[in-house]
């Protein structure tokens, strides 16, 4: 049963220790998104057409080569697209390296298979352009139209991506080596974690090197130079931590009827009952034939047989804070469903029995 399932996942385990690198990051060591705009050509008669902009844009890259186009000429440019060329800059990417990318298509082009991407500067946010991409696009996707106008879409056809199609320019200055102080941020927000972190640290490399800012942030001081905070930094992320309980939680996904409950759950004293209530309707149809010489007409009668079951369950009684396994006998005892529990567990919070935070999705 789902329910013996769920109580076989979350019945209470022995605490295992995190390593600090699980539980968060160093603050100012992240990725960097970079976007650019650029033309993709060489595509079979699927591109853009006939759009201004596109036009624009092949005027512009024609320029860089000298060429002019007389005033007044509208190319048809079916074979070119305008994209969006997006890629992410990891922490201490260095000029020279390669990065992946992917090439969405801004305008009408129905497939950007067989194109390729013509060389396009990638911007970060504060303007600065940290790579140059260029390359062939790989497409996942297909599209097929016929003379009749039936067409057929695989996948998204419209955008792909170009393996190490970018190469880094320029390098973001993550200042670890120079900043007064490290500081290690948590994932999830929590004060005693924060302070176990800290004592961690401690333990480690001495009293006072470590502190709790708050229920994120752990300062920890440390000697400037890349050489000797790379040593530091790689010792403390390694170090192992047993992270606090987290808060009660009950997670309910309405559209797939799925529920998670966490270990810290607790429900107040409460009873409960929760019936099932059947209507069933059968419906037959009969033929109804006159009588001889009676003049009378062939007639369809239709007969209805409506039947009510009600399913009668007995009441149940929480004990004041059962654990979570004694939750899930108790509703298992009366052969609830995931969404009969759904509804127990929205009534037990309106009640006030329920020791946890009711999440719907």
């Amino acid at each position: 049963m789902f329910l013996a399932f769920l109580a076989a996942l979350l019945i209470a385990q022995p605490a295992y220790a995190d390593r600090i690198k699980d539980l968060g990051a160093f603050q100012g060591i992240r990725t960097n998104q970079l976007t650019g705009y650029g033309m993709v050509v060489g595509l079979p008669g699927t591109g853009d057409d006939n759009l201004e902009y596109t036009i624009q844009s092949m005027k512009a890259v024609a320029s860089r080569f000298g060429l002019q186009l007389p005033p007044g000429v509208n190319p048809a440019l079916k074979n070119a697209a305008v994209v969006m060329v997006t890629a992410e800059l990891p922490a201490f990417a260095k000029p020279g390296q390669r990065l992946d990318i992917t090439v969405s298509s801004m305008g009408k082009a129905k497939s950007l298979r067989g194109g390729a991407l013509i060389m396009t500067p990638l911007y970060g946010a504060d303007g600065q352009i940290y790579a140059m991409a260029q390359g062939n696009l790989a497409v996942g996707g297909l599209g097929a139209q016929g003379a009749d106008g039936s067409k057929i879409v695989i996948n998204i056809p419209s955008s792909g991506r170009i393996p190490e199609g970018a190469t880094v320019e320029r390098a973001v200055n993550t200042g670890f080596a120079t900043t007064p102080r490290l500081t290690f941020n948590l994932t999830r927000a929590d004060f005693t974690t924060a302070q176990r972190v800290a004592a961690a640290i401690n333990s480690r490399l001495g009293n006072g090197r470590a502190e709790a800012v708050d229920a994120v942030s752990v300062a920890i001081a440390a000697p400037q130079g890349a050489d000797i905070r790379t040593m530091l930094m790689s010792e403390i992320e390694n170090l192992d931590v047993i992270s606090a309980d987290p808060p009660a939680r009950v997670i309910v996904n309405a559209r797939t009827g799925t529920v998670v409950i966490n270990n810290a759950v607790r429900v107040g004293p409460a009873a409960v009952s929760h019936g099932k209530l059947t209507v069933r309707i059968d419906e037959q149809q009969q033929i109804s034939q006159p009588a001889p010489f009676s003049k009378g007409q062939t007639a369809l009668q239709q007969n209805s047989t409506v039947a009510v079951d009600e399913e009668v369950r007995p009441m149940f009684l929480f004990d004041p804070g059962p654990q979570l396994a004694d939750i899930v006998k108790a509703v298992n005892a009366i052969g609830a469903s995931p969404a009969d529990l759904v509804a127990i567990l929205e009534a037990l919070k309106e009640a006030g029995a329920l020791k946890a935070d009711l999440i719907v999705l």
